[in-house]
C-alpha cells in the first residue's frame, strides 16, 4: 500500500515538474535573430581622418571624417593590417579618387551607398567577410577658404564645417581603438 501511495504522489510530481517547465518554456521571450546577431559583434571604433579635396591642383578643403565598424567578434584579433591605415586608404579612394560626394550639392549625398562601398572594398581587401556594418560617426566639409578666414573675415579661427552626414549613435558595447 505503502509503495501505490508513494508512486502516486511520484507521478503527481513528475506531471506538475513538467507543466511548470513547459509552461514557462512556452512564455519565454522569443530571441530577436538581430539582437543574436549584434551578440557576435563588437564595436571597434575609428579615429579622425583629415582628407584633402583637390581641384586644380591645389588643396580647396578638408573632409573630416570619423568612421566605426561593427565586426565580428574574434575576427579583429586576426586583422594583420592596422584598420586606421586601411580605412584612411579607403577613405581617400572614395572621397578623392571617385568623388562620392559633391560639395555643391551635399543634400544628393547617397550615405547608404558609402557605407556599403566601404563594407564592400574593406571586406576585399582584408580577405574575408570581417565587417559586418560601417557607422559613419562624423562627415563634415570644410574649406580652404574658411580655414584662413577664420570663418567670417575677422580673424577668430572658430569655423563651422559643413555637415554632410548626421553621425550614428555608437552602441553601448565597450569601444575597441582600432589597430
Amino acid at each position: 500500500m505503502i509503495k501505490l501511495v508513494l508512486t502516486g504522489l511520484w507521478v503527481c510530481i513528475v506531471t506538475l515538474a513538467s507543466v511548470y517547465f513547459s509552461v514557462q518554456m512556452a512564455t519565454a521571450p522569443a530571441i530577436n535573430p538581430d539582437d543574436a546577431k549584434k551578440a557576435q559583434q563588437e564595436f571597434v571604433k575609428g579615429e579622425s581622418i583629415n582628407v584633402p579635396v583637390i581641384a586644380n591642383g591645389q588643396v580647396s578643403g578638408y573632409f573630416i571624417t570619423r568612421i566605426s565598424f561593427m565586426m565580428e567578434k574574434g575576427k579583429v584579433a586576426q586583422i594583420q593590417t592596422p584598420l586606421t591605415e586601411l580605412t584612411t586608404d579607403q577613405l581617400y579612394s572614395l572621397l578623392v579618387g571617385n568623388k562620392a560626394i559633391d560639395i555643391g550639392h551635399t543634400a544628393s549625398f547617397d550615405v547608404v551607398s558609402f557605407r556599403n562601398d566601404i563594407k564592400k572594398n574593406m571586406n576585399e581587401r582584408l580577405g574575408g567577410d570581417y565587417v559586418a556594418d560601417v557607422l559613419v560617426e562624423q562627415l563634415d566639409y570644410l574649406s580652404k577658404d574658411e580655414i584662413n578666414s577664420g570663418g567670417d573675415g575677422s580673424g577668430k579661427r572658430t569655423v563651422k564645417p559643413v555637415k554632410i552626414v548626421q553621425g550614428d549613435a555608437a552602441p553601448d558595447a565597450e569601444p575597441k581603438q582600432a589597430h
